[in-house]
Protein backbone atom coordinates (compact mmCIF):
# COMPACT_ATOMS: atom_id res chain seq x y z
CA UNK A 1 0.00 0.00 0.00
CA UNK A 2 1.30 3.44 -0.94
CA UNK A 3 1.44 5.52 2.25
CA UNK A 4 2.80 9.05 2.66
CA UNK A 5 4.68 7.76 5.72
CA UNK A 6 4.82 4.53 7.70
CA UNK A 7 3.06 4.23 10.02
CA UNK A 8 0.38 6.65 8.86
CA UNK A 9 -1.70 7.75 11.84
CA UNK A 10 -5.36 8.76 11.54
CA UNK A 11 -7.69 9.87 14.32
CA UNK A 12 -11.44 9.74 13.74
CA UNK A 13 -13.08 11.85 16.42
CA UNK A 14 -16.61 12.75 17.36
CA UNK A 15 -19.08 12.61 20.19
CA UNK A 16 -21.17 9.71 21.43
CA UNK A 17 -23.84 8.67 18.94
CA UNK A 18 -22.14 9.99 15.79
CA UNK A 19 -20.89 6.60 14.68
CA UNK A 20 -17.17 7.28 14.49
CA UNK A 21 -16.34 3.84 15.95
CA UNK A 22 -18.20 2.19 13.06
CA UNK A 23 -16.43 4.52 10.64
CA UNK A 24 -13.03 3.51 12.02
CA UNK A 25 -13.97 -0.17 11.84
CA UNK A 26 -14.99 0.18 8.20
CA UNK A 27 -11.85 2.15 7.33
CA UNK A 28 -9.65 -0.41 9.06
CA UNK A 29 -11.28 -3.30 7.19
CA UNK A 30 -10.89 -1.50 3.85
CA UNK A 31 -7.19 -0.92 4.42
CA UNK A 32 -6.58 -4.49 5.62
CA UNK A 33 -8.20 -5.70 2.40
CA UNK A 34 -5.67 -3.53 0.55
CA UNK A 35 -2.82 -5.35 2.29
CA UNK A 36 -2.04 -2.95 5.14
CA UNK A 37 -1.41 -3.84 8.76
CA UNK A 38 -3.97 -1.82 10.72
CA UNK A 39 -4.31 -1.27 14.46
CA UNK A 40 -7.43 0.46 15.80
CA UNK A 41 -7.65 1.77 19.36
CA UNK A 42 -10.55 3.65 20.90
CA UNK A 43 -10.86 6.03 23.82
CA UNK A 44 -14.25 6.99 25.20
CA UNK A 45 -15.38 9.91 27.28
CA UNK A 46 -18.93 10.03 28.60
CA UNK A 47 -20.06 8.80 25.19
CA UNK A 48 -23.61 8.01 26.27
CA UNK A 49 -24.03 11.67 27.26
CA UNK A 50 -22.47 13.14 24.15
CA UNK A 51 -18.89 12.93 25.40
CA UNK A 52 -15.80 12.64 23.22
CA UNK A 53 -15.13 9.41 21.34
CA UNK A 54 -11.82 9.01 19.54
CA UNK A 55 -10.52 6.19 17.35
CA UNK A 56 -6.83 5.83 16.53
CA UNK A 57 -6.30 4.10 13.17
CA UNK A 58 -2.62 3.26 12.68
CA UNK A 59 -1.69 2.01 9.22
CA UNK A 60 1.57 0.31 8.28
CA UNK A 61 3.07 -1.87 5.59
CA UNK A 62 5.72 -3.20 7.97
CA UNK A 63 4.52 -3.81 11.52
CA UNK A 64 1.71 -3.92 14.05
CA UNK A 65 1.63 -0.62 15.92
CA UNK A 66 0.51 0.04 19.46
CA UNK A 67 -3.21 0.92 19.64
CA UNK A 68 -2.75 4.55 20.69
CA UNK A 69 -0.37 6.89 18.91
CA UNK A 70 2.08 9.12 20.81
CA UNK A 71 1.45 12.81 21.42
CA UNK A 72 2.07 14.98 18.36
CA UNK A 73 2.14 12.06 15.92
CA UNK A 74 -1.21 12.30 14.12
CA UNK A 75 -1.00 12.57 10.31
CA UNK A 76 -4.70 13.10 9.61
CA UNK A 77 -7.66 14.12 11.74
CA UNK A 78 -11.16 13.19 10.61
CA UNK A 79 -13.56 15.05 12.90
CA UNK A 80 -17.31 14.49 12.93
CA UNK A 81 -17.66 17.58 15.15
CA UNK A 82 -15.56 20.78 14.83
CA UNK A 83 -14.57 21.30 18.48
CA UNK A 84 -13.38 17.70 18.54
CA UNK A 85 -11.01 18.56 15.68
CA UNK A 86 -9.44 21.26 17.85
CA UNK A 87 -9.26 18.95 20.83
CA UNK A 88 -7.35 16.35 18.84
CA UNK A 89 -5.05 18.85 17.15
CA UNK A 90 -4.08 20.37 20.48
CA UNK A 91 -2.61 17.09 21.73
CA UNK A 92 -1.83 15.01 18.64
CA UNK A 93 -1.24 17.67 16.00
CA UNK A 94 2.02 18.75 14.37
CA UNK A 95 2.99 21.09 11.50
CA UNK A 96 2.36 18.40 8.84
CA UNK A 97 -1.08 17.22 10.01
CA UNK A 98 -4.06 17.53 7.67
CA UNK A 99 -7.66 17.77 8.83
CA UNK A 100 -11.08 16.87 7.45
CA UNK A 101 -13.89 18.19 9.61
CA UNK A 102 -17.65 18.32 9.69
CA UNK A 103 -18.72 21.92 10.35
CA UNK A 104 -21.96 21.20 12.23
CA UNK A 105 -21.53 21.49 16.01
CA UNK A 106 -23.11 19.20 18.58
CA UNK A 107 -23.66 21.17 21.75
CA UNK A 108 -22.60 19.51 25.01
CA UNK A 109 -24.89 19.61 28.02
CA UNK A 110 -23.04 22.56 29.59
CA UNK A 111 -23.82 24.64 26.51
CA UNK A 112 -27.44 23.49 26.38
CA UNK A 113 -27.83 24.40 30.06
CA UNK A 114 -26.31 27.82 29.48
CA UNK A 115 -23.26 27.25 31.69
CA UNK A 116 -20.75 27.84 28.88
CA UNK A 117 -20.84 29.24 25.37
CA UNK A 118 -19.96 27.30 22.24
CA UNK A 119 -17.57 29.39 20.13
CA UNK A 120 -18.62 30.59 16.69
CA UNK A 121 -18.04 27.80 14.17
CA UNK A 122 -16.10 30.13 11.86
CA UNK A 123 -13.73 30.84 14.75
CA UNK A 124 -13.30 27.12 15.39
CA UNK A 125 -12.59 26.45 11.71
CA UNK A 126 -10.04 29.29 11.63
CA UNK A 127 -8.19 27.72 14.55
CA UNK A 128 -8.31 24.31 12.89
CA UNK A 129 -6.79 25.84 9.76
CA UNK A 130 -4.10 27.55 11.79
CA UNK A 131 -3.16 24.21 13.38
CA UNK A 132 -3.19 22.15 10.16
CA UNK A 133 -1.16 22.03 6.98
CA UNK A 134 -4.38 21.55 4.99
CA UNK A 135 -8.07 21.48 5.88
CA UNK A 136 -11.20 20.24 4.15
CA UNK A 137 -14.56 21.31 5.61
CA UNK A 138 -18.02 19.98 4.76
CA UNK A 139 -21.40 20.11 6.49
CA UNK A 140 -21.84 16.36 6.58
CA UNK A 141 -24.71 16.63 9.07
CA UNK A 142 -26.72 18.86 6.74
CA UNK A 143 -26.06 16.47 3.86
CA UNK A 144 -27.19 13.53 6.01
CA UNK A 145 -30.33 15.37 7.07
CA UNK A 146 -31.13 16.00 3.42
CA UNK A 147 -31.02 12.21 3.07
CA UNK A 148 -33.44 11.93 5.98
CA UNK A 149 -31.01 10.32 8.43
CA UNK A 150 -28.51 12.45 10.43
CA UNK A 151 -26.54 9.36 11.51
CA UNK A 152 -25.37 8.97 7.90
CA UNK A 153 -22.89 11.80 8.48
CA UNK A 154 -20.23 9.26 9.49
CA UNK A 155 -20.46 7.51 6.12
CA UNK A 156 -20.50 10.85 4.32
CA UNK A 157 -17.27 11.69 6.15
CA UNK A 158 -15.74 8.37 5.05
CA UNK A 159 -16.61 9.23 1.47
CA UNK A 160 -15.07 12.66 2.00
CA UNK A 161 -11.92 11.01 3.36
CA UNK A 162 -11.75 8.93 0.19
CA UNK A 163 -12.16 12.10 -1.86
CA UNK A 164 -9.12 13.74 -0.28
CA UNK A 165 -6.90 11.05 -1.89
CA UNK A 166 -4.79 10.99 1.30
CA UNK A 167 -5.32 7.25 1.76
CA UNK A 168 -5.26 4.72 -1.08
CA UNK A 169 -8.80 3.36 -1.05
CA UNK A 170 -11.78 3.78 -3.33
CA UNK A 171 -15.52 3.34 -3.55
CA UNK A 172 -15.23 -0.34 -4.48
CA UNK A 173 -13.20 -0.97 -1.32
CA UNK A 174 -15.91 0.71 0.77
CA UNK A 175 -18.72 -1.19 -0.93
CA UNK A 176 -17.03 -4.53 -0.32
CA UNK A 177 -16.62 -3.91 3.42
CA UNK A 178 -20.00 -2.21 3.84
CA UNK A 179 -21.68 -5.25 2.28
CA UNK A 180 -20.14 -7.40 5.04
CA UNK A 181 -20.72 -5.09 8.02
CA UNK A 182 -24.04 -3.40 7.26
CA UNK A 183 -27.53 -4.84 6.76
CA UNK A 184 -28.29 -5.48 3.09
CA UNK A 185 -31.34 -3.23 3.34
CA UNK A 186 -29.13 -0.25 4.24
CA UNK A 187 -26.29 -0.80 1.77
CA UNK A 188 -27.78 1.31 -1.01
CA UNK A 189 -28.29 4.36 1.18
CA UNK A 190 -24.78 4.04 2.62
CA UNK A 191 -23.31 3.95 -0.89
CA UNK A 192 -25.24 7.11 -1.75
CA UNK A 193 -23.92 8.79 1.41
CA UNK A 194 -20.36 7.72 0.63
CA UNK A 195 -20.62 9.03 -2.92
CA UNK A 196 -22.00 12.37 -1.75
CA UNK A 197 -19.13 12.89 0.68
CA UNK A 198 -16.55 11.92 -1.92
CA UNK A 199 -18.02 14.23 -4.54
CA UNK A 200 -18.31 17.13 -2.09
CA UNK A 201 -14.63 17.02 -1.18
CA UNK A 202 -13.54 16.65 -4.81
CA UNK A 203 -15.36 19.94 -5.46
CA UNK A 204 -12.97 21.55 -2.94
CA UNK A 205 -9.76 20.48 -4.72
Amino acid sequence: MNLAKDPFNVIIAGVGGQGNVLASQILGEILVNHGAIVTVGETYGASQRGGSVMSHVRISNKEQCSPLMPEGRCDMVVALEPIEALRILDFYGNPAVVTLTNTRPIYPMDVICGNVNYPDVSEVVSKVKAASKRVWTIDATDMAMDMGDPIMSNIIMLGALCGTDILPFDRNGFESVAAELLPASKLGRNLVAFDQGMEKVKELH
